[in-house]
């Protein structure tokens, strides 16, 4: 392995290391969960289960039809050949400037979906607790990663990277303990797919997973934007939840580019 490679993959391995790892700020983490508490008592069940079902039926939506109106809004035939244009500089020549080649549409596609769903949010929020909107706001979150999976080489139509996309949401969206469990996981999912294993999980209960991890992720946010005068709150979650995805997104996508290709 090119030295270059190895110490990317280490650089990477210790920005995963401090994603998963990261403690929350004791004297925020102090401040905030008694008023988070207070507000999730007040929070209806019938919101929770509501809530949680919208995202599961959003998920189930966009996977069964919504591929095809995703890939409308950017172009996939370009970004695969930017991939293979830059994978061929890669093996030709291996360089640091090559590899900031390989990453330039991961940041572009980071930053254009994060000002779309900001912008979604708050005009949506405004309106009330904007359910219609969670369907498309899935479809961010998966439009974020495909162009991601996309730019390092990876297709997302199978069965089994829809599930490793959906644990690499988990481990972008879920709390300290949890963070541990979903990143062991999507260690062994992608070990299954290199190897092809048997994922033992269906599509149908990794979506109930992750509308679970995304609902309580989004529930306190989602109750004050249904008060109009702070809808805009929704606006801001909704960047929270694009910028953490994208950012683990693209760490985990690049290690598996640089693991399969460039050994």
């Amino acid at each position: 392995m090119s030295k270059i490679i190895k110490k990317e993959i280490n650089k990477l391995n210790k920005k995963e290391n401090k994603l998963i790892n990261k403690k929350r700020n004791k004297i925020i983490k102090n401040r905030l969960d008694p008023i988070s508490e207070k507000i999730e008592e007040k929070i209806p069940e019938k919101l929770r289960s509501t809530l949680e079902s919208a995202f599961y039926n959003g998920f189930k939506l966009v996977f069964q039809k919504g591929s095809k109106y995703i890939e409308k809004l950017y172009d996939k035939d370009k970004i695969q050949l930017d991939h293979d244009i830059n994978n061929y500089s890669l093996n030709k020549r291996i360089t640091r400037k090559s590899l900031k080649l390989m990453d330039s549409q991961g940041k572009k596609t980071k930053l254009i979906n994060s000002t779309i769903s900001t912008i979604e949010g708050g005009g949506l929020g405004i309106l009330g607790i904007g359910l219609p909107d969670i369907p498309l706001f899935i479809g961010m979150i998966l439009k974020t990663v495909y162009e991601i999976a996309l730019s390092y080489g990876f297709d997302y139509e199978s069965d089994d990277e829809k599930i490793y996309i959906l644990n690499l949401i988990n481990v972008a969206l879920s709390s300290e303990e949890e963070k541990l469990i979903y990143s062991e996981k999507i260690n062994r999912i992608e070990n299954d797919i290199i190897f092809g294993g048997d994922l033992n999980s269906s599509l149908d209960l990794e979506i109930k997973n992750t509308s679970k991890v995304l609902s309580n992720t989004l529930l306190i946010a989602k109750f004050i934007q249904g008060i109009p005068i702070i809808g805009v709150v929704g606006s801001v979650s909704n960047y929270q939840v694009i910028s953490k995805v994208s950012k683990y997104a693209s760490i985990r996508y690049k290690k598996r580019y640089l693991n399969k290709n460039l050994r």
